[in-house]
């Protein structure tokens, strides 16, 4: 194991210190030395991950690459508030599976420490950036669904030289870095080498009831229709089997068109969030329509599934065109900016806001 920096501290010797190394036998002139990892010759690369135990040197290591950016977050603004644009905090923050929009206007400290994390997260993100304990805090569903989108934005954005340590090793393989040192040994690793566990998303019909879990976690409203028909998401990772969601749909509101439903409700925890679950939960339901010969509709203001949809062979093909002022709803309906799929349209509440309508026809 190559040698790196080394590090010496010296505290003022006292009774305090002259009893407990007397009680261990230890010998201590008051100096304490620490000698580091050698910075592995890496280059041109997206995302890179330290990881090993506690007081093994990761922190060292990790100053070798930069320093952690400390972020400040005003008690007094939302969230949301403190990026640039809408725009970018909207992109930013769903980014790293951070997707209940009603927190997006709060401020961060009534935040969850999994809301905080993933805020942490959406602002630290950058060329170049350094993040110590990464997922030290959260829940480890929280961890890999984090992971997961991290790589994701990372990959999509062209992001470079972004390095994380850790303790955690069950976010490995949901990382997928493009290498990782591990400083327990002191050894380099091909990351890229790695393989993300699979995720078996199952789609079961369930009682109305259980539309109480979910209702506090839907974007826009926890209003259930009397006429839904409603179906839970389970999700199987690591041998561990985990109910995550849950998706709803009703007759579709005009009899213009026969055997037609409109997808109401989808919604996954938060702690599943970004693990691709949304999407493929909602493709099963309509999925099961098509084949029994009936039309399925969705219309939806999230800027997530909109874009989604509005990819190629998603399944999925836009009912209306662009009709629209906002410039975020422009920049995420569709990646060659034909502007199909999205449309201004009147609620109940008399809101005049974007949604996106689309019919699914089935992947190719």
């Amino acid at each position: 194991m190559e040698q790196g920096k080394v590090v010496t501290c010296t505290v003022a010797k006292d009774a305090f210190t002259d009893q407990v190394t007397k009680w261990f036998d230890l010998s201590f002139d008051g100096t304490s030395t620490f000698t580091g990892h050698k910075k592995p010759d890496v280059s041109n690369f997206s995302l890179g991950l330290i990881i090993g135990p506690s007081g093994s040197g990761k922190s060292l290591l990790l100053k070798e690459f930069g320093q952690e950016e400390k972020i400040d977050w005003s008690p007094k603004k939302a969230i949301v508030s403190h990026f640039s644009d809408p725009i970018e905090a909207t992109d930013r923050l769903m980014s790293v599976g951070f997707n209940d929009v009603r927190a997006f206007v709060r401020p961060y400290h009534v935040l969850s420490t999994g809301e905080q994390f993933r805020a942490d997260l959406a602002r630290r993100i950058k060329d170049g950036a350094v993040i110590d304990e990464f997922t030290s805090v959260v829940d480890r569903n929280v961890a890999k669904a984090a992971s997961v989108a991290l790589k994701r934005h990372v990959t999509k954005a062209g992001l470079k030289n972004i390095v994380l340590a850790t303790c955690h090793r069950d976010v490995l393989e949901w990382l997928s870095p493009d290498w990782y040192f591990d400083t327990t040994d002191g050894t380099l690793h091909d990351g890229r080498l790695l393989r993300r566990p699979s995720i078996t998303v199952r789609i079961y019909p369930c009682s109305r009831n259980l539309w109480g879990m979910f209702a506090p976690h839907h974007y826009l409203s926890h209003v259930l229709a009397s006429s839904a028909k409603c179906y839970v998401v389970t999700a199987e990772f690591e041998k561990q089997t985990n109910v995550v969601g849950f998706v709803s749909c009703r007759p579709y509101p005009t009899g213009s068109i026969r055997r037609a439903w409109l997808e109401h409700r989808t919604v996954i925890l938060p702690d599943f969030q970004g693990l691709g679950i949304g999407p493929r939960a909602s493709d099963a339901v309509a999925s099961l329509y098509l084949s029994e010969g009936k039309h399925y509709f969705s219309r939806t203001a999230h800027p997530r599934f909109g874009a989604y949809r509005n990819k190629p062979n998603s399944g999925w093909m836009p009912t209306t065109q662009y009709k629209g002022e906002s410039k975020y709803a422009r920049n995420q309906a569709s990646d060659k900016g034909t502007h199909t799929g999205a449309e201004r349209i009147n609620t109940f509440g008399g809101d005049n806001r974007l949604a996106f309508s689309h019919e699914y026809v089935g992947k190719i």
